[in-house]
């Protein structure tokens, strides 16, 4: 596995909570970063512009305290996400603030960073188009470093299928909107439960950059989900939300194609003990099914 060592002996399961414009905030990183994952947010979530270095400075003081009273637990770095767009004016007073507070780990959108993030059919936002079993393996022919594998990526049987397939961490966001730190309306929550992949439309029109988005929600906003018309990508404007007067993600909620695997909207520590147990038995089983002289080579290995 091509951990970077900020990551080795810090998590509970190799899974990544990805940014949520709007939906993430301190109690969500810090939940999940408590429970063993890696927890992030989009700079541009903190609002004004000196929010920023406030939910910095209360997630790393939180997050300090936690490990010190419980040396026992394996409590993640967090993450904070840039949006890398000439559109973004706070780009570079955010850069700023995350290098002198020592932000851990930033992650950048629409500008390659220094490890791989496959973000594949079926994931929530933006998103692509490929299958993840033709671009991991694609990745992985050119690619040593680490591999996060993100797309419709629900519960534990998806997390170990994304390591099948070569990826080290998994990136998941739609999941964690259902959950009750997220900063998310009770209908967003409900809608998640309530629905399935059939009910998701994937659209630039709302940002500029194709993405996943419930349609209930597109129908809401007083627009045809099955009648999108193409947006203006010269016209993106990240700094302002959007390119309408309907703004993603406030009016139009993004989804991953996995919400039918989403059945409540627990604590995140709940859900993440759930996942672990879910990532386990789909390793057991995984494990069973492999043929004999694998699981010898597997044991030596190990050895």
């Amino acid at each position: 596995m091509a951990l970077p060592d900020i990551l080795k002996n810090s998590l509970e399961i190799p899974v990544i909570g990805s940014p949520l414009f709007i939906v993430s905030g301190p109690e969500l990183v810090i939940a999940q970063c408590k429970a063993g994952i890696v927890g992030s947010f989009p700079a541009l979530n903190a609002r004004p512009a000196h929010v920023l270095e406030e939910w910095i400075t209360r997630i790393k003081g939180e997050l300090g305290e936690y490990q010190a009273k419980h040396p026992e637990k394996k409590v993640a770095p967090f993450a904070v996400n840039q949006i890398c767009h000439a559109s973004n004016d706070r780009l570079a007073h955010d850069i700023d603030v995350c290098t002198k507070l020592e932000v851990p780990i930033i992650i950048t959108s629409l500008r390659p960073p220094a490890e791989v993030i496959d973000v594949c059919a079926g994931a929530g936002g933006h998103a692509g188009t490929l299958s993840p079993f033709a671009l991991v393996r694609e990745v992985k022919q050119w690619f040593n470093g680490t591999v996060i594998l993100s797309g419709a990526l629900s519960d534990g049987w998806g997390i170990a299928g994304a390591l099948a397939m070569g990826a080290d961490l998994a990136y998941m966001g739609t999941r964690f909107v259902a959950t009750a730190e997220a900063n998310a309306e009770q209908a967003y929550k409900d809608h998640l439960i309530q629905y399935a992949a059939e009910d998701i439309v994937y659209s630039n029109l709302f940002t500029g950059v194709h993405g996943n988005y419930l349609a209930p929600s597109v129908a809401a906003a007083g627009l045809d989900p099955n009648n999108l018309p193409e947006a203006d990508k010269s016209k993106m404007n990240f700094g302002s939300g959007g390119n309408m007067k309907q703004k993603a993600w406030k009016d139009i909620w993004g989804s991953g194609q996995g919400i039918g695997q989403i059945k409540d909207a627990p604590p995140v520590a709940e859900l993440i003990e759930r996942l672990k147990r879910e990532y386990v038995q789909a390793a057991r089983e995984f494990a069973e099914r492999m043929p004999a002289e694998a699981l010898t080579a597997s044991r030596a290995a190990a050895e």
